[in-house]
Protein backbone atom coordinates (compact mmCIF):
# COMPACT_ATOMS: atom_id res chain seq x y z
CA UNK A 1 0.00 0.00 0.00
CA UNK A 2 1.41 3.47 -0.87
CA UNK A 3 2.32 5.44 1.83
CA UNK A 4 0.39 8.72 1.96
CA UNK A 5 2.71 12.35 2.70
CA UNK A 6 1.67 13.84 5.62
CA UNK A 7 1.07 17.81 4.92
CA UNK A 8 0.94 20.37 7.57
CA UNK A 9 -1.89 22.99 7.41
CA UNK A 10 -0.16 26.16 9.54
CA UNK A 11 -2.64 27.87 11.91
CA UNK A 12 -2.55 31.77 11.83
CA UNK A 13 0.38 31.98 14.35
CA UNK A 14 2.58 29.44 12.91
CA UNK A 15 2.04 32.08 9.91
CA UNK A 16 3.29 34.97 11.68
CA UNK A 17 6.54 33.27 12.62
CA UNK A 18 6.87 32.38 8.66
CA UNK A 19 5.93 36.02 7.47
CA UNK A 20 8.73 37.52 10.16
CA UNK A 21 11.05 34.71 9.22
CA UNK A 22 10.29 35.34 5.18
CA UNK A 23 10.73 39.26 5.20
CA UNK A 24 14.24 38.37 7.47
CA UNK A 25 14.97 36.21 4.03
CA UNK A 26 14.29 38.60 1.30
CA UNK A 27 16.09 41.15 3.55
CA UNK A 28 19.02 39.00 3.37
CA UNK A 29 19.05 38.88 -0.34
CA UNK A 30 18.28 42.70 -0.53
CA UNK A 31 21.67 43.09 1.59
CA UNK A 32 23.20 41.03 -0.60
CA UNK A 33 22.34 42.33 -3.82
CA UNK A 34 25.17 45.25 -3.83
CA UNK A 35 27.90 42.79 -2.80
CA UNK A 36 27.55 40.69 -6.29
CA UNK A 37 30.17 42.24 -8.28
CA UNK A 38 32.76 41.03 -10.45
CA UNK A 39 36.15 40.14 -8.68
CA UNK A 40 33.88 38.88 -5.74
CA UNK A 41 34.47 35.64 -4.63
CA UNK A 42 31.24 33.41 -3.17
CA UNK A 43 32.72 32.60 -0.29
CA UNK A 44 32.58 36.71 0.61
CA UNK A 45 28.94 36.55 -0.27
CA UNK A 46 28.82 33.80 2.29
CA UNK A 47 30.70 35.10 5.45
CA UNK A 48 28.47 38.40 4.66
CA UNK A 49 25.52 36.55 5.05
CA UNK A 50 26.43 34.30 7.89
CA UNK A 51 27.27 37.62 9.66
CA UNK A 52 24.37 39.54 8.73
CA UNK A 53 22.02 36.41 9.80
CA UNK A 54 23.80 36.26 13.29
CA UNK A 55 23.28 39.68 13.87
CA UNK A 56 19.60 39.47 13.42
CA UNK A 57 19.50 36.38 15.89
CA UNK A 58 18.97 33.93 13.21
CA UNK A 59 20.85 30.62 12.12
CA UNK A 60 21.57 29.56 8.75
CA UNK A 61 19.41 26.51 7.78
CA UNK A 62 21.97 25.07 5.11
CA UNK A 63 25.06 25.18 6.92
CA UNK A 64 25.54 21.74 8.53
CA UNK A 65 22.50 20.44 6.42
CA UNK A 66 22.80 16.26 5.94
CA UNK A 67 24.37 15.16 2.93
CA UNK A 68 25.02 11.84 1.03
CA UNK A 69 28.90 12.33 0.38
CA UNK A 70 29.44 15.77 2.98
CA UNK A 71 27.29 18.09 4.45
CA UNK A 72 26.23 21.47 3.75
CA UNK A 73 29.54 23.22 4.35
CA UNK A 74 28.35 26.90 4.11
CA UNK A 75 25.59 29.34 5.10
CA UNK A 76 24.30 30.33 1.71
CA UNK A 77 23.64 28.28 -2.11
CA UNK A 78 25.87 30.69 -4.70
CA UNK A 79 25.19 28.49 -8.07
CA UNK A 80 26.64 30.81 -11.11
CA UNK A 81 26.15 30.10 -14.95
CA UNK A 82 25.62 26.41 -15.26
CA UNK A 83 25.08 25.47 -11.82
CA UNK A 84 21.64 24.98 -11.32
CA UNK A 85 21.59 24.80 -7.42
CA UNK A 86 23.43 23.87 -3.98
CA UNK A 87 26.71 25.34 -5.36
CA UNK A 88 28.85 25.55 -2.65
CA UNK A 89 30.52 28.93 -1.73
CA UNK A 90 34.52 29.14 -2.20
CA UNK A 91 37.16 31.86 -1.88
CA UNK A 92 38.45 30.73 -5.46
CA UNK A 93 35.31 30.93 -7.29
CA UNK A 94 35.80 34.70 -8.62
CA UNK A 95 32.59 36.42 -9.93
CA UNK A 96 33.16 37.94 -13.50
CA UNK A 97 31.56 40.47 -15.19
CA UNK A 98 28.49 38.91 -17.75
CA UNK A 99 28.07 35.52 -14.93
CA UNK A 100 24.75 35.23 -13.08
CA UNK A 101 24.86 33.63 -9.65
CA UNK A 102 21.61 32.59 -7.93
CA UNK A 103 21.78 32.47 -4.09
CA UNK A 104 19.55 30.52 -1.99
CA UNK A 105 19.46 31.90 1.51
CA UNK A 106 17.17 30.32 4.26
CA UNK A 107 17.51 31.73 7.89
CA UNK A 108 15.62 30.22 10.80
CA UNK A 109 13.87 31.71 13.77
CA UNK A 110 11.88 30.71 16.30
CA UNK A 111 12.26 28.13 14.33
CA UNK A 112 10.67 28.08 11.56
CA UNK A 113 12.35 28.61 7.61
CA UNK A 114 12.82 31.22 5.27
CA UNK A 115 13.63 29.64 2.14
CA UNK A 116 13.93 32.18 -0.78
CA UNK A 117 16.32 32.47 -4.08
CA UNK A 118 16.80 35.27 -6.71
CA UNK A 119 19.40 34.71 -9.45
CA UNK A 120 21.74 38.42 -9.78
CA UNK A 121 23.16 39.29 -12.88
CA UNK A 122 27.34 40.31 -12.32
CA UNK A 123 28.07 43.12 -14.34
CA UNK A 124 26.30 43.06 -18.05
CA UNK A 125 24.47 39.63 -19.08
CA UNK A 126 24.73 38.71 -22.37
CA UNK A 127 21.45 38.92 -24.36
CA UNK A 128 20.91 34.90 -23.82
CA UNK A 129 21.26 35.42 -20.19
CA UNK A 130 18.83 38.32 -19.58
CA UNK A 131 16.47 36.37 -21.38
CA UNK A 132 16.94 33.17 -19.10
CA UNK A 133 16.58 35.13 -15.92
CA UNK A 134 13.51 37.25 -16.63
CA UNK A 135 11.92 34.32 -18.31
CA UNK A 136 12.60 32.30 -15.37
CA UNK A 137 11.65 35.41 -12.61
CA UNK A 138 8.01 35.10 -14.25
CA UNK A 139 7.72 31.63 -14.59
CA UNK A 140 8.24 31.40 -10.76
CA UNK A 141 5.11 34.31 -10.76
CA UNK A 142 2.76 32.49 -12.80
CA UNK A 143 3.47 29.58 -10.88
CA UNK A 144 2.54 31.69 -7.64
CA UNK A 145 -0.57 32.72 -9.52
CA UNK A 146 -1.66 28.90 -9.90
CA UNK A 147 -2.24 28.74 -6.30
CA UNK A 148 -5.79 28.95 -4.43
CA UNK A 149 -7.60 26.49 -2.27
CA UNK A 150 -9.52 23.71 -4.73
CA UNK A 151 -6.56 24.04 -7.29
CA UNK A 152 -4.65 21.26 -7.43
CA UNK A 153 -0.59 21.29 -7.63
CA UNK A 154 -0.35 20.64 -10.92
CA UNK A 155 -1.47 23.39 -12.21
CA UNK A 156 1.38 24.70 -10.64
CA UNK A 157 3.60 23.04 -12.46
CA UNK A 158 1.56 23.67 -15.99
CA UNK A 159 1.73 27.11 -15.19
CA UNK A 160 5.54 27.71 -15.74
CA UNK A 161 6.53 24.97 -17.76
CA UNK A 162 4.35 26.14 -20.30
CA UNK A 163 5.30 29.80 -20.19
CA UNK A 164 9.17 28.49 -19.92
CA UNK A 165 9.18 26.03 -23.07
CA UNK A 166 7.37 28.61 -24.97
CA UNK A 167 10.23 30.72 -24.63
CA UNK A 168 12.43 27.90 -25.92
CA UNK A 169 14.03 26.96 -22.53
CA UNK A 170 13.83 23.79 -20.24
CA UNK A 171 12.00 23.15 -16.63
CA UNK A 172 14.58 20.70 -14.65
CA UNK A 173 12.94 17.90 -13.23
CA UNK A 174 15.43 16.42 -10.77
CA UNK A 175 14.58 19.71 -7.98
CA UNK A 176 11.23 20.34 -7.37
CA UNK A 177 9.35 22.86 -4.28
CA UNK A 178 8.76 21.59 -0.87
CA UNK A 179 7.03 22.15 1.90
CA UNK A 180 8.56 24.09 4.59
CA UNK A 181 7.87 25.91 8.39
CA UNK A 182 9.42 24.49 11.03
CA UNK A 183 11.00 21.49 8.56
CA UNK A 184 12.96 22.53 5.92
CA UNK A 185 12.34 20.06 3.73
CA UNK A 186 8.90 18.50 3.82
CA UNK A 187 5.33 17.46 2.16
CA UNK A 188 3.98 18.43 0.08
CA UNK A 189 6.27 18.14 -3.12
CA UNK A 190 5.93 20.98 -5.87
CA UNK A 191 6.98 19.83 -9.28
CA UNK A 192 7.78 22.99 -11.62
CA UNK A 193 6.21 20.95 -14.66
CA UNK A 194 3.18 18.93 -14.95
CA UNK A 195 -0.62 18.74 -16.33
CA UNK A 196 -3.03 21.39 -15.01
CA UNK A 197 -5.86 19.41 -12.76
CA UNK A 198 -3.78 16.51 -11.52
CA UNK A 199 -1.95 16.01 -8.17
CA UNK A 200 -2.52 16.73 -4.54
CA UNK A 201 -5.15 19.59 -3.94
CA UNK A 202 -4.12 22.61 -2.36
CA UNK A 203 -6.03 23.69 1.05
CA UNK A 204 -5.50 27.08 3.11
CA UNK A 205 -2.99 26.66 5.33
CA UNK A 206 -0.33 24.90 3.30
CA UNK A 207 2.88 26.49 3.19
CA UNK A 208 5.38 25.68 -0.04
CA UNK A 209 8.51 26.87 -1.90
CA UNK A 210 7.85 27.52 -5.65
CA UNK A 211 11.35 27.66 -6.79
CA UNK A 212 11.78 27.12 -10.96
CA UNK A 213 15.07 26.06 -12.61
CA UNK A 214 14.82 27.11 -15.99
CA UNK A 215 17.60 25.69 -18.47
CA UNK A 216 18.63 27.29 -21.91
CA UNK A 217 19.54 23.81 -22.96
CA UNK A 218 18.71 20.49 -21.63
CA UNK A 219 16.77 19.93 -18.39
CA UNK A 220 18.90 17.16 -17.25
CA UNK A 221 21.31 17.49 -14.37
CA UNK A 222 24.63 15.90 -12.98
CA UNK A 223 25.69 15.96 -9.42
CA UNK A 224 29.55 16.47 -8.56
CA UNK A 225 31.57 14.32 -6.60
CA UNK A 226 30.50 16.81 -3.48
CA UNK A 227 26.84 15.27 -3.35
CA UNK A 228 25.84 19.01 -3.94
CA UNK A 229 26.45 20.62 -6.49
CA UNK A 230 24.17 20.06 -9.44
CA UNK A 231 25.10 21.60 -13.09
CA UNK A 232 23.51 21.06 -16.69
CA UNK A 233 24.09 18.14 -18.30
CA UNK A 234 25.11 20.01 -21.67
CA UNK A 235 26.62 23.04 -19.28
CA UNK A 236 24.51 25.35 -20.51
CA UNK A 237 23.48 28.27 -18.42
CA UNK A 238 20.25 27.83 -15.88
CA UNK A 239 18.19 30.33 -13.52
CA UNK A 240 16.41 30.10 -10.44
CA UNK A 241 13.86 32.13 -8.39
CA UNK A 242 12.30 31.17 -5.25
CA UNK A 243 9.42 32.25 -2.62
CA UNK A 244 7.96 30.40 0.10
CA UNK A 245 4.20 30.94 -0.39
CA UNK A 246 1.03 29.82 2.11
CA UNK A 247 -2.56 29.27 0.57
CA UNK A 248 -5.13 31.53 2.42
CA UNK A 249 -8.65 31.63 1.92
CA UNK A 250 -8.73 32.89 -1.26
CA UNK A 251 -5.49 32.74 -3.47
CA UNK A 252 -2.20 33.10 -2.17
CA UNK A 253 0.36 34.92 0.43
CA UNK A 254 4.06 35.32 -0.89
CA UNK A 255 6.17 35.13 2.57
CA UNK A 256 9.44 36.30 1.34
CA UNK A 257 8.75 39.89 0.49
CA UNK A 258 10.63 42.67 2.22
CA UNK A 259 8.44 44.54 4.09
CA UNK A 260 8.41 47.42 2.15
CA UNK A 261 7.39 45.22 -0.78
CA UNK A 262 4.40 43.86 0.59
CA UNK A 263 3.05 47.28 1.43
CA UNK A 264 3.46 48.10 -1.70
Amino acid sequence: MEQQEVITLLSSRELEKMRRVGRLAAELLDYLEPLVQPGVSTQALNDAAEEWTQARGAVSAPLGYKGSVIDFPRSICTSVNEVICHGIPSPDQILRDGDIINIDVTPILDGYHGDTSRTFFVGTPSPLARKLVEVTEEAMWRGIRAVKPGARIGDIGAAIQDYAEAHGFSVVRDFVGHGVHRIFHTAPQIPHYGTAGKGKKLRKGMVFTIEPMINVGTYEAEILADGWTALTADRKLSAQFEHTVAVTDDGVEVLTLAEAKVRA
